[in-house]
């Protein structure tokens, strides 16, 4: 029986997914890694541990994260998993959907070091606790 947290990280970009996957692993969290919007909604028609929470980047390959966090909702049982937006961008009113749409913060990658963001999923995965 898995014990570790699992965070699920939703990033285009192989490179930054690699590093937060191992940044999560060394913060002794499992990781569940897709690399877009879609590989992480299939996922979770077989997911028997759903994650204790989503690293979600805004701007996907094949969707963005208000289409993602739209279909997260519309599944009840994934609808209270905690969501960390972490963006290139945010306009005011894009961040404001995405917190209506039930995303827990939403934060500017280069305002932020990777470990101030992993601090910050270790957060909500205590406070869902």
């Amino acid at each position: 029986m898995n014990t570790k947290p699992i965070v699920m990280v939703i990033e285009d970009e192989e490179l930054l997914l690699q590093a937060i996957t191992k940044k999560l692993k060394l913060s002794n969290l499992d990781v569940i890694a897709c690399n877009n919007g879609h590989q992480a909604i299939d996922h979770f028609k077989d997911l028997n541990n759903k994650p204790d929470a989503i690293w979600l980047d805004y701007y996907l390959g094949d969707m963005d994260g208000i289409n993602f966090m739209e279909k997260l909702k519309s599944h009840k049982e994934l609808a209270n998993i905690p969501v960390l937006v972490v963006s290139n961008s945010a306009s005011p009113d894009k961040v404001h959907r995405m917190l209506a749409l039930g995303a827990k913060e939403y934060f500017i990658k280069a305002e932020h070091r990777l470990d101030e963001l992993v601090d910050q999923i270790k957060k909500f995965i205590e406070e869902k606790n």
